[in-house]
């Protein structure tokens, strides 16, 4: 540009933008004039009123010109130059209005102005009849708390009224008449108020004529619609109605309500004389009720009208009875009887003050609709309703309720008779009016008649007549006129023949007859481009007076709320413009619709009635793109030649100077062009008020404005010939009845698609034609431009589109339609032959319609040559610049795609057409099949061997092998079969072998490998390339587009590694399955998912095409209708490693499993509870049988032999923190079940077998030996009493032998023994009673248990070689160190990947913890305390802390195994020391996996110099005494790991053990602490220099008094009282140690002086801090500590001190009380 900058806009001077011409009609004086004194101002909107007009400039400046009355500076005669409007300087005005004789403007915020005339309150200034500056007007919406102003984005002037619309497109009124459309019954209306009439509707665009106004509203789509009631809200008929014609019954949704409203002048003014005739509309009585005289004498309807040329001429005249003189019709006040005479009867509740007038009209007028035919030429009168509310908005047939249907036949009985009711039994109404639902070829469109008052058209009745015989098809009862053409007609009937007698035999035939289905050519909402551009998916609504037709119903009516122009609702109205008298409307396809007065040709045309929009005789292929209205003229503004813009001019012309006032009567037949206008440049904008007419135009600056204007010219020829298309050539086809036969299922199907992939198109380009017309009436900023901004919207708009023809094509579509095509048009394709663009009249149908249907696609390149030319006019700098190539090249490079699609769609229609001959020259049999089953319409054709270009290697000499590439799939034909192999799973590579051709090639596809030889190594070459490109795009599903930018790069091969889905049919283990996933080489590899047509289905990983790594597996169950389902590891296909198997039968095995078996530890658990299973068994498993040690409890086998005890509860407290478990299970309050017995032992193939130990609910215990599933051999059996049997056994519970029976008070027997235990048993031996003298106490004997149980070392040995095995060591101890470092960082990262989404493993600590174990301890050379220290935080925070890691997951399942051992019924007092050696198993073995992983680690009991350490602090000097080392044992490292997780079961057999003994303990407790604190202190022997006499409460020091009770040793006791806290035995040393220190500091206290203690001073206060601390268990704690207490303390200090808290536990319980 000239600027050379990188923006038209900033180019231009204000002299090349904004340029107005200002004008008077069409003549002597319609020549362009610029506005004196506006000088280079660059005016972006205008607005002409009655004799002035307003601008709006660059910078929000709005100026005035013309005559100005309402100010008082200027005379009403005086036309004043252009002047400033000083009062909305600085305000940014962004929009203006004008009405007759007032003004308007919207500011950038929403807010308007308002001045001019005001005596009608159009200026929403009350009290004032002028108002001559601009002043603000508030709009505010009471529906809200508190209420907001509203935002107002477009203003609308009439000659008494103002519109304005929202933001949230809604529209605000206020001024006076019933163009208002308020529901009120005050004028005028000073405040805005909303027109709720169009409330939740979206308003796009209002326009005001004189006194009318008009809405462009976007339409709901069909599921926004309300539901439509029955009947209509005003004249209370139904909306479908039924007539009985000939043989035919009519059904119509026509309903045209007659109750139309006529308002008076003296209605319209604000200062009636009478307020009580002011009235509201829905409750002012209808005009047609004072013409009921007339409506029933036909002559009147035949009357002529005339066309009213003065406002005079505007009143109703022609009245059979008038009113009284002063007394309105229309007022609710006083209702009129039919005569007219005043009827004074109280008011009643209805909306209408006489029902009876009502009804007797509509009874009337139903008497008329059933005149002979004679009559049926007059064409009663019936106005449009006037709608309370959208509910009353007519019901189509196909939207409607059922119940209309039926009240519909029911009200229809009694003309219609009994064979209505028949043939409604036999054939659906709702199916009838489905299927005869009128097609676009064979609607009958009706529009209403124009007869209203005293004014008829000028239409006699013989014309009627004339018009009716030569359209007798026609003829109906229809109220409407019938002459307007087209589906979108008013009237839709559905005529059902033969329903009088019977169901034609033609019904039927045609009822057979195969219809294509219904295919809307409109698209559906939605779409991507619904939220960016405008929707054309529009209606008109309008209201207010319309005695000049103004308001398009089909009558001269007014109407007080808007009303839908019904044939303008498929229109695609985009844009509306009102005169004074007559209103436009412009459609997307650039037509325009006129009606209202025609007085001086101002609608474009001279056809009548011009009540109904009738197109404007714009000349043939002139696009019309705006549209302006005036008093007495109208405005077009059209394409032109090199797409400059013409302007076209219809109405009064002016044949005297401007400032003469007397005009001629003279105007135009139909719209001129307007030669003078094409000088002004390139006009983007038109306006008219009053006679003035005034356009905008641009300069071209370097071809920027006139390659806009190229641009959108394009657009609109483009749309409109898609239109043509459309409705020429689409709907009559899609019309035909016998066409889905004709194309066949498929062909009709692809059709469908075609048709509306192509309405899709043709909308969106409606929709940017719109687009571009707002753009060139704006600022014209090329980065705004939509398709700059949405540009892919469009792109896949025409790619869809392509794709769905060339479908069409491959299937030869176009050449089975040409037969249709001809019928048509009668063997006449002159117009497709114009459509298509070929002058050659030789051309087929087939070839008309292929190149008519590709013609789209060429508009691709008018887009990338328009934007080049675009994109010149920047710097090449410029983001604009860049921006536009980029667009350009893109859709250059689409169309050169499409076009490459359209050859490949030809080229494979083609090899289909001559398939026959080519496969009988290869084939010999199916060709017919074959061809069927390979031809798809998405399929395309790339190459193929027909001409022996590529070969089988090593095939037989008369072998037939005929390769054909499709887009899809490389095909392989041989002599009677052929194979598909589709490309997403199809590998090649060039093949070097010895044997092999050079030009040889490898194929492998997901089952089979072959070679192919090629004739020439450029063969090779060509195949290579064909195939990867092939595989590559139908992997990418990507089009094979030329890249547009810069530096992208071609992939010469696919990816060797690749998702796709393929069904197998070869491998007898996968044949039929359907595997989804990643692909390696020809084998599944990665993550996949694999059905079986059985409902198999597996979802994991896959490695080398078998399942192998983390899957789930499903497998139906027909017999128990239920799945069994696994979720594990897998190995070379089958189920290894760890997995959870849940079966259909209810059994759940949790454990590891071998080639599809369970093999090693593992949990079955069987039954059908759930809460606890009947049984469960945790133990070790080989080849899928029970195999090794194992727990086995089991719900069912409770033994007959024995009775349920007494239910007793061991009691005690547990006064624990947070940090101790919640709860201990007792034997009678089972964890996990309620077994009948629990066995603990060894198995054998599923039984029993070797020694165990069984417990029971009733307090049963056996240790011994078992043989198949029995108690066979030397056993132990002890009851719950005590009572015990050693010796043989020979079945469960069944004594037979020898053995030794021992009672409770130790007396037994010696002997043989046979029979069951508890069921009475025989005895022959010895009876023995060793403590009736003292002599043979010594030999009571002493029964030790555990001997005969499975050895702990024994115990769980699959979970240690499992936990082993995972570190890579085939035996405890014999592997690589590194390896195992190695396995445990894969066994972490494999884990991490599996439970990823789990949400036990998403916590923060979780992952924290996760991190650290990615750090491996470097523990080299000799063990110091910090490397000690690095190791046990390893363990106990790193490695132990999650089960994903090889030691974490080793002690969860201990925990597990432990808690199912010893939990319920194990939860017997026998098992206690059994289970304390099980755990200093676990913490032998597991010592012996760290110091595997830490090989520098001593053996237990070594020793670690303290001196190489730096520890701070003194806990170590704490823990160990000897300050010069510390012990390494696994105890001391291992128990803070293990034993607070198996405390609860541990400690719960600790107290049934001690149950007696603390029971003595705790009773003493309780006596002894009664005493006052002095007097128990004497009691015990404590000195009394130890007796504290001054004590601490709560800060405050006070004297111990003899009463005083708890006081003394306050701290030593609650410090002792933590040792229930406490898990492991070094921390409960810890706190007695802890205890004695607080004891130790309060006698220093006292005494003031150094102290030493001796045993016999401490021993005595020791045992009364003990007392006072009542610890509940304590006993079973002191066993604890001693059974687990580290050995290298037991000498030490804090051995002493536990000695002594043992020996206070033993003086307590033997404690004398006296």
């Amino acid at each position: 540009m000239a600027g050379q900058d990188s923006s038209p806009k900033e180019e231009e001077s204000p002299q090349e933008r904004g340029i107005l011409q200002v004008w008077m009609g069409y003549g002597i004086s319609g020549i362009p004039e610029q506005l004196p004194g506006l000088g280079g101002k660059v005016v972006l909107q205008a607005a002409l009123g009655t004799e002035h007009g307003v601008l709006l400039t660059e910078g929000g400046d709005v100026y005035s010109f013309g005559r100005f009355p309402w100010r008082p500076d200027c005379e009403a005669s005086q036309w004043a130059v252009l002047t400033l409007e000083q009062a909305l300087a600085g305000l940014q005005v962004v929009s203006v209005a004008a009405g007759s004789h007032h003004s308007g403007a919207v500011t950038e915020d929403g807010a308007v102005y308002m001045w001019g005339e005001n005596s009608s309150c159009q200026c929403a200034v009350q009290g004032q009849s002028q108002v001559p500056t601009p002043t603000l007007v508030t709009i505010s919406d009471p529906e809200t708390s508190p209420p907001e102003l509203t935002r107002t984005v477009q203003l609308a002037c009439g000659e008494q009224h103002t519109l304005a619309l929202s933001s949230r497109r809604e529209v605000w009124a206020w001024g006076s008449g019933c163009q208002l459309g308020l529901v009120t019954t005050t004028f005028p209306v000073a405040k805005p108020q909303k027109l709720e009439h169009l409330a939740g509707r979206v308003v796009m665009q209002i326009a005001c004529g004189a006194h009318h106004s008009l809405a462009l509203v976007q339409r709901p789509w069909p599921h926004e619609k309300r539901q439509n009631s029955e009947k209509c809200h005003h004249c209370h008929q139904l909306l479908l109605t039924m007539m009985d014609k000939e043989d035919h019954v009519i059904i119509s949704d026509s309903h045209y309500c007659p109750l139309g409203m006529v308002l008076s002048d003296s209605e319209h003014k604000h200062s009636s004389p009478n307020p009580n005739l002011q009235g509201s509309p829905s409750e002012s009585l209808p005009h047609n009720h004072v013409m009921e005289a007339r409506s029933t004498e036909l002559p009147h309807l035949g009357q002529p009208e005339h066309f009213p040329n003065t406002a005079d001429n505007t009143e109703l005249a022609q009245r059979p009875g008038k009113a009284e003189e002063g007394d309105s019709p229309d007022s609710p006040s006083s209702p009129l009887e039919p005569s007219g005479a005043v009827n004074k009867v109280r008011p009643r509740s209805s909306q209408y003050p006489d029902e009876e007038a009502v009804k007797e009209y509509l009874r009337k007028l139903s008497d008329i609709s059933q005149l002979d035919s004679s009559l049926k030429s007059a064409h009663l009168v019936c106005p449009q309703p006037l709608p309370a509310s959208e509910d009353t908005y007519p019901a189509s047939p196909s939207s409607a309720a059922p119940s209309t249907f039926n009240t519909l036949v029911v009200s229809c009985a009694s003309v219609v008779g009994e064979r209505v009711a028949a043939t409604y039994e036999a054939l659906s109404l709702r199916k009838v009016v489905n299927y005869y639902y009128p097609s676009p070829s064979t609607v009958v469109t009706c529009t209403s008649s124009p007869a209203s008052g005293g004014m008829h058209h000028k239409e006699t009745r013989e014309e009627l007549m004339r018009m009716e015989e030569s359209m007798p098809d026609k003829k109906s009862f229809s109220l409407q006129d019938i002459r307007e053409q087209g589906s979108e007609g008013m009237c839709r009937r559905l005529s059902l023949p033969g329903l009088l007698s019977q169901v034609s035999p033609r019904l039927l035939r045609k009822a057979r007859r195969a219809r294509i289905s219904s295919v809307s050519l409109t698209p559906t909402p939605g779409g991507e481009a619904d939220a960016y551009l405008p929707s054309l998916q529009t209606e008109l609504w309008s209201w207010g007076r319309g005695k000049e037709g103004q308001l398009g119903h089909g009558d001269v009516l007014p109407r007080l709320q808007p009303l839908c122009i019904k044939s303008l609702s498929s229109k695609e109205v985009v844009q509306v413009a009102a005169g004074a008298y007559h209103s436009l409307a412009l459609t997307a396809r650039s037509q325009v619709y006129s009606w209202g007065r025609n007085t001086y040709g101002q609608l474009g045309h001279a056809e009548s009635p011009t009540v109904m929009p009738r197109l404007a005789k714009i000349p043939e292929g002139v696009r019309v793109w705006d549209v302006a209205a005036g008093q007495e003229h109208s405005l077009f503004l059209a394409d032109g030649e090199f797409f400059q813009p013409n302007v076209y001019y219809s109405g009064q012309q002016v044949l005297q100077e401007a400032g003469n006032t007397d005009r001629g009567h003279t105007y135009t037949q139909q719209p001129v062009l307007h030669s003078v206008c094409s000088k002004l440049g390139y006009i983007n904008s038109l306006f008219a008020g009053g006679r003035m007419c005034l356009a905008l135009a641009d300069r071209n600056i370097m071809g920027y404005i006139a390659s806009l204007h190229e641009l959108a010219s394009s657009e609109r020829r483009f749309h409109c010939k898609l239109s043509d298309v459309k409705n020429q050539i689409l709907k009559p086809l899609l019309g035909l009845d016998n066409l889905a036969s004709t194309l066949g299922p498929t062909s009709s199907q692809l059709l469908q698609d075609t048709a509306s992939k192509f309405s899709k198109l043709c909308y969106l380009i409606g929709q940017h034609c719109v687009t571009l017309n707002m753009f060139l009436h704006s600022s014209k900023d090329v980065k705004t431009l939509a398709m700059m901004e949405h540009s892919n919207i469009f792109l896949d708009t025409f790619k869809e589109y392509s794709s769905s023809v060339g479908n069409f094509v491959v299937v030869g579509g176009f050449q089975a339609l040409a037969k249709p095509t001809v019928e048509i048009f009668n063997r006449n394709l002159h117009t497709l032959q114009q459509l298509s663009e070929l002058t050659d009249e030789s051309v087929p149908a087939a070839d008309l319609l292929h190149t008519l249907f590709y013609i789209p696609i060429r508009h691709l390149h008018d887009y990338a040559r328009v934007l080049l030319k675009l994109a010149t006019c920047f710097e090449v700098v410029s983001k604009e610049y860049h921006k536009l190539q980029e667009v350009s090249c893109r859709c250059e490079a689409l169309g050169l795609y499409l076009k490459k699609k359209q050859k490949e769609a030809e080229y494979t229609y083609n090899f289909w057409k001559t398939f026959p001959g080519k496969m009988t020259a290869f084939l010999t049999r199916h060709v017919s099949s074959v061809s069927d089953s390979l031809r798809k319409p998405e399929r395309r054709l790339i190459c193929e061997s027909s001409n022996r270009g590529l070969t089988l290697q090593h095939a037989g000499r008369f072998s037939i092998n005929w390769f054909i590439l499709f887009n899809d799939a490389l095909v392989h034909a041989q002599f009677s079969t052929h194979h598909i192999f589709p490309l997403v799973t199809l590998w090649v590579e060039p093949h070097f072998d010895e044997n092999s051709s050079p030009n040889a090639l490898k194929i492998t596809t997901a089952e089979d490998q072959f070679i192919l030889t090629a004739a020439s190594p450029q063969e090779k070459t060509k195949w290579l390339r064909a195939i990867n490109q092939a595989v590559d795009q139908a992997l990418s599903g990507a089009p094979d587009i030329l890249a547009s930018g810069p530096g992208s790069v071609t992939r010469a091969e696919p990816p060797i590694s690749r998702t796709a889905t393929y069904t197998f049919y070869k491998e007898p283990r996968l044949k039929e399955a359907t595997y989804e996933g990643r692909w390696l080489a020809g084998k599944p590899h990665g993550k996949g998912m694999l059905r079986w047509p059985d409902g198999r289905t597996y979802s994991g990983d896959f490695k080398n095409g078998l399942e192998d790594g983390y899957g789930e597996y499903i497998i139906p169950s027909k017999a128990l209708k239920k799945n069994d389902h696994y979720q594990g590891h897998w190995k070379e296909g089958k189920m290894h490693g760890h997995g959870i198997y849940k079966y259909a039968t209810g059994e759940v095995y949790e454990g590891c499993f071998q080639d599809n078996m369970r093999h090693g530890h593992g949990l079955l658990r069987s039954g059908k509870l759930t809460s606890s299973c009947p049984s469960m068994f945790i133990g070790q498993w080989a080849q899928d049988k029970k195999m090794g040690y194992g727990v086995f409890d089991d719900i069912t086998r409770t033994p007959a032999i024995t009775r349920p005890p007494p239910a007793r509860r061991v009691g005690w407290s547990w006064p624990w923190t947070s940090q101790a478990p919640s709860s201990v299970q007792l034997r009678d309050q089972p964890e996990g079940g309620t077994g009948g017995e629990k066995y603990m032992g060894m198995w054998l193939d599923d039984v029993r077998h070797g020694n165990g130990v069984v417990v029971t609910q009733f307090g049963l215990y056996y240790e011994g030996a078992f043989s198949n599933n029995k108690m066979v051999g030397y056993g132990i059996l002890l009851s719950e009493d005590d009572t015990s049997f050693e010796g043989e056994f020979s079945d469960d519970w069944i004594l037979n032998g020898k053995g030794i029976l021992t009672m409770l008070n130790g007396d037994y027997f010696e002997g043989t023994f046979s029979g069951e235990w508890g069921a009475g048993i025989k005895v022959a031996g010895t009876y023995f009673k060793p403590n009736l003298y003292e002599c043979d106490r010594e030999k009571a004997r002493m029964l030790k248990l555990g001997k005969l149980a499975v050895h702990p070392d024994e115990k769980w040995k699959a979970v240690f070689d499992e936990c082993w095995s995972q570190l890579g060591c085939e035996s405890p101890g014999q592997g690589d160190v590194p390896r195992a470092w190695d396995n445990i960082a894969v066994c972490l990262t494999t884990s991490r990947r599996q439970h990823k989404d789990s949400p036990d493993f998403r916590s923060r600590s979780h992952a924290q913890t996760l991190e650290s174990l990615e750090i491996i301890p470097q523990i080299d050379g000799p063990i110091t305390l910090d490397k000690y220290e690095t190791i046990r935080k390893y363990l106990i925070k790193q490695a132990c802390d999650t089960p994903l890691h090889p030691l974490g997951n080793l002690l969860e399942t201990l925990v597990a195994v432990y808690r199912m051992t010893y939990v319920g019924v194990g939860a017997n007092r026998r098992l206690l020391q059994q289970a304390v050696n099980e755990i200093k198993s676990y913490l032998t073995r597991i010592f012996q996996l760290v110091r595997f992983l830490f090989p520098d680690l001593p053996d237990g009991g070594s020793l670690i110099p303290v001196a190489h350490s730096r520890k701070e602090g003194g806990s170590a000097e704490r823990d160990f005494p000897d300050h010069g080392s510390k012990v390494i044992t696994s105890c001391g490292l291992l128990l803070p790991v293990l034993l607070p997780r198996l405390y609860p079961p541990l400690f719960t057999l600790y107290a049934l053990d001690n149950e007696r003994e603390e029971d003595i303990y705790w009773e003493c407790v309780l006596r002894l602490n009664k005493q006052p604190d002095l007097s128990l202190l004497g009691f015990l022997g404590v000195q009394q220099k130890f007796w504290p006499v001054f004590v601490s409460i709560q800060g405050e020091k006070k004297k111990v008094q003899s009463f005083t009770k708890e006081v003394c040793y306050d701290s030593a006791i609650e410090n002792l009282q933590q040792i229930s806290t406490t898990f492991t035995p070094a921390d409960k040393l810890n706190v007695i140690q802890q205890t004695f220190e607080e004891i130790t500091q309060e006698v220093l206290t006292m005494l003031q002086e150094d102290f030493l203690w001796s045993m016999d001073d401490l021993f005595p206060v020791f045992l009364y801090v003990v007392l006072r601390a009542r610890i509940r268990n304590l006993g079973s704690e002191v066993h604890l500590i001693e059974d687990l207490m580290d050995p290298s303390v037991q000498h030490g200090e804090q051995g002493i001190m536990f000695t002594t808290l043992k020996a206070c536990y033993y003086q307590i319980q033997h404690e004398k009380l006296t």
